[in-house]
């Protein structure tokens, strides 16, 4: 189980730190003015959306507005902390990726059903997205299983020796 777990963590290593950069470079864009922004990621974003014609980042719906603010405010400190866990070995990992893909799956779940609903998104925007909602899916289960291959077993400990009093 050990060596499931170091994969699952690596994995989910490199998504975090995906995230940790992009969410505060790119997402952000879209609800906050484009000037505080470098020209070069005003133009890679700009790249993103012509390329891959994604409507959303484009028309900016108030409910994706929504999600991107959830993103940065919630899901941004939570990968940042997911990878400071994963690093240091924390027994907290567990939480913060469970809470990072439960918060995920959720947000993917409202974009994915309106990209296919709306019939606007291309195979190679729903291809972009799609492995948002594997990741968060891998988060949760992260989050599930137990941390580490330290046993928490009763008696395992040393038990505290009290004195008794006179």
């Amino acid at each position: 189980m050990g060596a499931v777990m170091k994969l699952i963590d690596a994995i989910l290593f490199i998504f975090f730190l995906i995230i940790a950069i992009a969410a505060p470079l790119l997402d952000a864009q879209t609800c906050l003015p484009s000037n505080i922004f470098p020209d070069i990621l005003v133009h890679l974003k700009t790249w993103y959306t012509h390329e891959y014609g994604d409507y959303l980042v484009s028309e900016k719906p108030h409910f994706f507005v929504g999600l991107i603010w959830l993103e940065l405010l919630f899901a941004w400190p939570l990968s940042i902390a997911s990878l400071y866990g994963i690093v240091t070995g924390k027994t907290w990992l567990h939480t913060t990726c469970l809470m990072y893909g439960v918060s995920t799956l959720t947000a993917m779940v409202a974009v994915l059903s309106e990209l296919v609903g709306s019939g606007k998104a291309s195979e190679k925007l729903l291809k972009m997205y799609s492995p948002f909602l594997g990741f968060a899916v891998l988060a949760i289960l992260r989050g599930l299983l137990p941390h580490s291959g330290k046993s928490n077993a009763t008696g395992t400990q040393p038990t505290l020796v009290r004195k008794k009093r006179a």
